[in-house]
């Protein structure tokens, strides 16, 4: 770590970051014919010099936590075809949470009216360990986080980090710590809103207006810097450019046409309008200037170029950006997406064109609102982008997806670190161990003597998934039917994940056969976090349940019509949401379609979601025509409004 001999302190501080690199799992592919449908290798050839091969590579949203994120990330995952990261990333912009819940609150739209997104509680840990101790955890937070970016960012790379002034001087410190002082490039302040804006009848401040990014590059000699250029004032263009040329009336300011340092920087020198000394420009160029009237002459003969408001640049870029307004209004702006925290497009579109190139590596490890990555996209920079929260991660895919001709890109999970202390338990106690503390988090009492069922809540028996796979239609099965050997009438499963269609006509379907009543409920992942479960804020919410059926049209010709759906809410926020739902089609938010579906990723052929300018949603996809004929599986996921998503796999025969 470079350091410049001055450091900041607190308690507990460690200089070594955790490294805890797991494998992600890919969930679903957008924008991608089914022929390209397997991932190639990051770098074509594993060029050995590092050199940007751009062939297969897919932009990335990923769900999980961004420490866990980046470690990946740095070590690569041969499992997707992911190359280590290390050194390849060419621009970094993070906007960390401030002191503040609202960086997890959100409007959601519902029905025709709206409510605020209160933090899940997977949010609620993550903001505690960020504020819980106060400023020392939110600068370990920060600390392990950018030992980790700098890791990854290339040579030529940059690490714009978004702060406000609460906690700026800290960041400034950890930055000059870990990159050194002399990678120090600005700090920016950004005007994100009018002097009014803080201060209120009996405010004992004055207006607190800006924000501050912090720029580094990670060599400085080598740093991609684009200067960018804002328009000038009208008053400073009325002062520099304040000749009128007539006929034209074109405004242009005179610029000494001699060359800097005369004859001795190798300028020509010759007689020009009786004028003998060194020029800026051979005598060629003087003429070919001269007929297109770009020279004008002084009264004494001394000739000037004519440089003209209108082909002027503008002001090159300046660390105070007052030019850049701040998001009003979630249905007044086009971008508003409910976040409160979101920043503009207009901001990220700057820091990317100046500190990137087409074509570059651009990462956000604190999404948001999904703004990086809308702006990387439109700029046509490759991106890799991160958020623990879901709703944040299908905010972004509804944005990119409305982004015309959008690149493909993935959706992946890196959600199984919360169960990591379980890992590779395999038999004996340890196993035991396991059941016993997620039954008992569900407030059911623990049972002995049976294979497949783990404890009993009134009249329901338990199971309980493993920790590093989904529950399968053939693990309930087998539940059930020791159920049903044994006399019992009801199952409670308990599960991190469930394999494709297991919460809807699968589930349905083996109740069915076996004449026991099952439910689903999802195990939360901050069951091992060790303050959510003294305090109690451990709930399992019963899964979703989607009900979907294939209509088929002139032999080969499939559509897929949502009939009904169930959301996986607690009474708090169904209280909350109240009359606003008038029907079950109102709790969805997205859903898509998989045709083809044969048991691997969730490949998205056609979707349909909201928006504020169209809230309506179809309920009846697209047509999708097969070659030929035969048995199919179609994959039907439903995102509701909370941004949760649930699928149901359907059989259609072509």
């Amino acid at each position: 770590m470079p350091g410049n001999g001055v450091e900041l302190v607190w308690d507990g501080k460690r200089k070594d970051v955790e490294r805890v690199p797991l494998p992600f799992q890919r969930v679903e592919i957008i924008n991608e014919s089914r022929a390209t449908r397997q991932a190639a290798p990051l770098f074509a050839g594993g060029a050995a010099d590092g050199a940007w091969d751009g062939d297969g590579w897919r932009n990335k949203l990923i769900w999980g936590d961004n420490k866990y994120v980046l470690s990946s990330l740095i070590e690569g995952d041969p499992s997707i075809g992911l190359e280590p990261l290390a050194g390849k990333v060419d621009l970094i912009y993070i906007d960390p949470p401030f002191a503040t819940g609202a960086d997890f609150s959100v409007n959601v739209d519902v029905g025709d009216d709206s409510i605020t997104k209160e933090p899940t509680a997977i949010e609620e840990v993550a903001y505690r360990d960020t504020w819980g101790l106060g400023l020392s955890s939110y600068l370990a937070m920060l600390f392990q986080r950018l030992l980790l970016i700098r890791e990854l960012l290339s040579p030529q790379g940059s690490l714009y980090v978004h702060v406000d002034n609460n906690v700026g001087p800290y960041v400034r410190l950890l930055l000059d710590e870990i990159f050194g002082s002399s990678n120090f490039i600005n700090a920016i302040a950004w005007k994100r809103s009018d002097a009014h804006s803080d201060v209120g009848q009996g405010a004992k401040h004055l207006g607190r207006i800006t924000d501050t990014l912090f720029y580094y590059s990670r060599v400085p000699e080598q740093q991609v810097l684009n200067m960018q250029f804002t328009a000038l004032p009208a008053s400073t263009a009325d002062r520099w450019y304040r000749h009128v040329e007539e006929g034209t009336g074109r405004r242009y300011n005179k610029a000494d046409i001699t060359g800097p340092g005369g004859a001795v920087k190798g300028n020509p020198v010759y007689e020009w309008n009786g004028i003998t000394r060194a020029w800026r420009f051979s005598r060629q160029r003087m003429e070919e200037l001269d007929k297109q009237g770009r020279i004008v002459y002084s009264a004494s003969g001394q000739p000037y170029l004519k440089r003209y408001l209108d082909e002027s640049k503008g002001v090159p870029l300046q660390d105070l950006w007052d030019d850049i307004k701040m998001i009003r209004g979630i249905h007044t702006n086009s971008e508003a997406s409910g976040y409160a925290t979101q920043k503009p497009e207009a901001l990220i579109e700057r820091i990317i064109q100046t500190s990137s190139n087409e074509g570059s590596l651009v990462a956000d490890f604190f999404l948001g609102s999904g703004t990086t990555a809308t702006v990387a996209e439109k700029l046509g920079r490759k991106w890799i982008a991160c958020d623990l929260g879901r709703f944040a991660i299908h905010t972004s895919r509804k944005r990119l997806l409305g982004i015309e001709g959008c690149k493909p890109f993935e959706v992946l999970n890196l959600g199984r670190y919360e169960r990591r202390y379980w890992q590779g338990i395999n038999a004996g106690e340890a196993v035991y161990e396991y059941f016993q503390f997620i039954v008992k988090l569900y407030h059911a009492e623990p049972v002995v003597g049976f294979t497949n069922l783990h404890g009993r809540k009134g009249e329901a028996m338990v199971h309980v998934g493993a920790t590093d796979a989904p529950v399968t239609i053939a693990e309930v099965r087998a539940a059930m039917e020791e159920c049903t050997a044994n006399g019992l009438k009801a199952l409670d499963v308990l599960g991190w994940e469930w394999e494709m269609g297991l919460n809807s006509a699968g589930l349905l379907a083996l109740q069915q056969e076996t004449g026991i009543a099952a439910r689903l409920f999802h195990i939360p992942h901050e069951v091992m976090d060790k303050r959510a479960v003294a305090a109690g804020d451990v709930h399992f919410y019963e899964a979703a349940y989607v009900a979907a059926k294939t209509v088929v049209e002139q032999g080969r010709v499939v559509r897929v019509e949502l009939t009904d759906f169930l959301v996986a809410i607690d009474d708090y926020i169904r209280e909350k949401v109240g009359d606003k739902v008038k029907k079950w089609s109102d709790w969805i938010d997205y859903w898509a379609v998989d045709f083809e579906y044969n048991g691997d990723i969730f490949h998205n052929q056609w979707q349909a979601y909201r928006t504020r300018k169209e809230p309506k949603l179809e309920l009846t996809s697209g047509a999708h025509t097969y070659e030929s004929s035969g048995k199919r599986q179609v994959l039907v996921k439903v995102v509701d409004i909370f941004g949760n998503d649930t699928t149901a796999l359907l059989e259609v025969e072509a």
